[in-house]
């Protein structure tokens, strides 16, 4: 992010140096720092317990779980701390690479978000034949945790879902704490980015992608929806903005449940025991225990 005083000295002819800051101030979600890591993304995954396509879900964890990266993620760096944590636990977990641009290897998230959901119905299926299970629960981090209400919405995946928890999620997208303003200042930028990398500017409050995706009502019949958020987020702002309205649906401030937890954007997906211990309670609501500060195992 651009500190204030070379905003301030930012001129029409920057442009060049402000198109990669505005690119990654408007994606929505974490470029974690093991992508170095992921040379091998499915055998590091099975090895780590999950994309094992032969796990059956049990009867305490009858629903297998999609995990969905978000914006410069992908399904490694994205879970390296959550999917064991599932695993664990006794789920069957699975996650997916989406919105994958040509020639840009391990940073994914960055396609048209209506046609990542296309992908992620895809795998919803790919999981469901291979699981034999009836619907999936589904866990996103930031794009990720708006990005499949499409596939709800449009893509006839309400059916197969139970439960749709977002972490940090862009559900009314995101002004960046104001940076995504400075597009009205340069005219043509937001057009160069939208070319490059329209998942970016799809997540960009206003976005005509947006407007689609929320008009008429947030959620739809047969979901559950959790929202995961940290007032300290800096990326996804306001971070009020996540909150979903409608039926079936809980919006959790982690600050509410622990004040001491200082996680923001990147963290509450990667790192934070309060928000996972939060998600396998939207997973398994009947056996759900007090998210405390304790909590963070």
């Amino acid at each position: 992010m651009l500190p204030w005083r070379r905003i301030r000295r930012i001129r029409k002819t920057q442009t060049r140096t402000l198109l990669p800051a505005l690119a990654l101030a408007v994606a929505a979600t974490a470029a974690t720092p093991t992508a170095a890591l992921a040379t091998d993304t499915a055998s590091e995954a099975v090895s780590s317990g999950w994309n094992n396509y032969s796990c059956k879900p049990s009867a305490q964890h009858p629903r297998p779980v999609v995990l969905v990266h978000g914006t410069f993620g992908n399904s490694v760096d994205n879970w390296l701390g959550f999917a064991p944590y599932l695993v664990q636990r006794g789920y069957c977990v699975f996650s997916l690479d989406y919105g994958q641009l040509p020639l840009v290897p391990l940073f994914h998230g960055l396609g048209p978000i209506d046609q990542s959901a296309k992908q992620l119905s895809s795998y919803v299926d790919r999981v469901l034949a291979a699981t034999g299970a009836a619907k999936v629960d589904m866990v996103g981090h930031s794009q990720g945790g708006m990005m499949p209400r499409y596939y709800l919405k449009f893509l006839g995946g309400a059916p197969k879902v139970n439960a749709l928890v977002g972490i940090a999620p862009t559900n009314h997208g995101t002004t960046l704490s104001g940076l995504t303003k400075l597009l009205d200042y340069f005219p043509g930028v937001g057009d160069i980015i939208a070319k490059g990398a329209p998942g970016l500017m799809d997540q960009v409050v206003g976005s005509d992608f947006l407007r689609r995706l929320n008009e008429g009502g947030d959620t739809v019949p047969g979901v559950r929806y959790t929202v995961i958020s940290t007032k300290y987020d800096e990326v996804a702002t306001p971070y009020r903005a996540q909150f979903l309205s409608g039926p079936n649906v809980k919006n959790v401030v982690i600050q509410d449940l622990c004040a001491t937890d200082i996680s923001e954007h990147v963290t509450i997906g990667l790192t934070d025991g309060l928000a996972f211990h939060e998600a396998v309670n939207a997973l398994d609501p009947e056996h759900a225990t007090p998210t405390t500060c304790a909590s963070d195992d």
